[in-house]
């Protein structure tokens, strides 16, 4: 029950909307949003939910293309209680199904195009109908009096990749994610007079709630795209629409080499984020060449902490180009041995947190929590060094997860559809360095079948798996490098596939 000291997802907006009710809140296609009018829309969208019957603390799942029905939808299930789940789109098969049934979602909020993907019987709301606009029922639905959340319940259950086939559900509480919104806003210099671009997919943790959400408490003018489309972006900044915008390196490589980049009036553009990877310092080099008074932002976590972290501001990477940043507004950080010790500076160790930010656990996975959190301290599962003015530098990932392109691919997962082909007899699944996407799915294979073709095999991982998780290359080895308990190095395969 919302108590007066209550602070929930959807009061960062109502108080926008208090603040500032006539101003622009919104755009997406056609469609544009008064902060008034999107607060009203999320209230009705909270009475159409709960008109299904769905009880406080009962999860939601959210299986769509970015739209201002998605923002609505995650919204008004923050308004009545509910618990959003949001699913990667591009899922399918077992590993839909998985989140599904682990969150044990109670509905899913659809677009129609992807509805078929859904397994049988799970029960579905329609964000949009086929034509894409917003269902008639949100406008003949009268706005939603209930109790709303508080502070401690649960607002979204984050789904997060690991090294092993079954992801896990970050349980991340109202209190947790304002907390995050407010470290963005002061360690991103997020304003309301910024016109932001959001194009990534607003399922991901750094889209909306590094972004998208804090932009809506400082009451900005926020613009939503269905993808990072590079025409769609020079034009809206060309029309001084936007002037704020993030994307992972991938994204930010293929706008630079658009034939629009060089020849486009690209000045109104202020600020540029990145992160999910990391940035390749000449594709750095030729954006800031290009735009020279663009400011640059490296913004790095994950989905536990909200899932902002440290930042890299712009005025903080000549000299450090590799580094993500110190610690935001309301996170501490430092690096540990194995035994949990902090290190001293300059010395590679475990990250490991403390915050209000930081989820509450699993959930359903006790064990998995209890190992996360441990020492009083949240592990990241990522190795780094701190150097003596506080800047980190991530080195390396405890676990075998491979950031592809933004994307965490388990590279457990991927081998065990490897296996599945007769003609494999051993995999290792590793990222390389790739230009497009920072790090490449690749397999490393030991054929018992030397007819066997990389091209099969590609074609054998993208008949069980998302294409985001197939690897881009297979590379067959006569044998692989194993320590004397035999553990596959792979480490080992990185340094000399890296090189090749």
């Amino acid at each position: 029950m919302t108590g007066v000291r209550d602070n929930t997802v959807d009061g960062v907006l109502r108080r926008s909307a208090r603040r500032t009710p006539r101003r622009t809140a919104l755009r997406y296609g056609e469609r544009s949003w008064t902060y008034e009018e999107l607060d009203d829309a999320v209230s009705r969208a909270a009475a159409v939910l709960r008109g299904h019957g769905l009880a406080p603390g009962d999860r939601v799942g959210a299986y769509a293309h970015n739209s201002d029905a998605y923002l609505i939808g995650f919204l008004g299930c923050a308004r009545a209680g509910l618990v959003h789940v949001p699913v990667n789109q591009n899922l399918s098969g077992d590993d839909l199904a998985y989140i599904v049934r682990q969150s044990g979602s109670a509905l899913v909020l659809v677009d129609p195009d992807i509805a078929g993907r859904l397994p049988e019987g799970v029960p579905v709301l329609a964000l949009r109908d086929a034509e894409g606009a917003l269902l008639a029922r949100l406008a003949a639905t009268s706005a939603y009096e209930g109790d709303g959340p508080g502070s401690e319940d649960l607002a979204q259950l984050l789904y997060t990749s690991g090294t092993t086939a079954l992801p896990k559900g970050a349980m991340l509480t109202h209190r947790a994610l304002v907390h995050e919104y407010v470290s963005a806003i002061t360690a991103l210099d997020l304003e309301e007079t910024d016109k932001p671009v959001h194009s990534l997919p607003l399922y991901h943790s750094a889209q909306m709630h590094v972004f998208l959400m804090p932009y809506l408490a400082v009451g900005a003018e926020n613009t939503i795209l269905d993808g990072p489309d590079a025409g769609q972006i020079f034009d809206l900044v060309e029309a001084g629409r936007a002037d704020s915008l993030f994307a992972p390196p991938t994204v930010w490589i293929g706008l630079s080499r658009h034939p629009g980049f060089a020849t486009r009036d690209l000045g109104a553009l202020r600020k540029a984020y990145y992160g999910a990877s990391i940035m390749p310092v000449p594709v750095l080099e030729r954006l800031r060449s290009r735009l020279p008074e663009l400011g640059f932002y490296n913004c790095f976590g994950q989905s536990e902490i909200g899932p902002l972290a440290t930042v890299l501001g712009p005025d903080e990477h000549e000299g450090r180009m590799d580094s993500c940043g110190r610690p935001v507004l309301f996170v501490e950080a430092r690096v540990v041995d194995e035994h949990g010790q902090e290190v001293p500076d300059g010395t590679q160790g475990e990250v490991v947190y403390r915050s209000p930010q930081l989820c509450e656990g699993y959930w359903g996975k006790p064990e998995e929590t209890e190992e996360a959190f441990r020492d009083g301290w949240f592990h990241s599962g990522d190795l780094a060094v701190r150097d003596a003015e506080g800047y980190f530098t991530v080195v390396d990932r405890v676990k075998d997860v491979i950031n592809s392109g933004g994307v965490l691919v388990a590279s457990r997962q991927v081998e065990e559809a490897l296996y599945e082909h007769a003609g494999v007899a051993e995999a290792a699944v590793i990222g390389l360095p790739d230009e497009r996407w920072i790090e490449a799915v690749t397999a490393v294979v030991v054929r018992n079948d030397k007819d066997l073709t990389e091209t099969a095999l590609i074609t054998h991982a993208r008949e069980r798996l998302a294409h985001f998780k197939a690897p881009k290359r297979i590379v067959f080895v006569d044998e692989l490098p194993r320590n004397a308990s035999g553990k596959i190095l792979k480490r080992e395969l990185r340094d000399r596939l890296g090189q090749a």
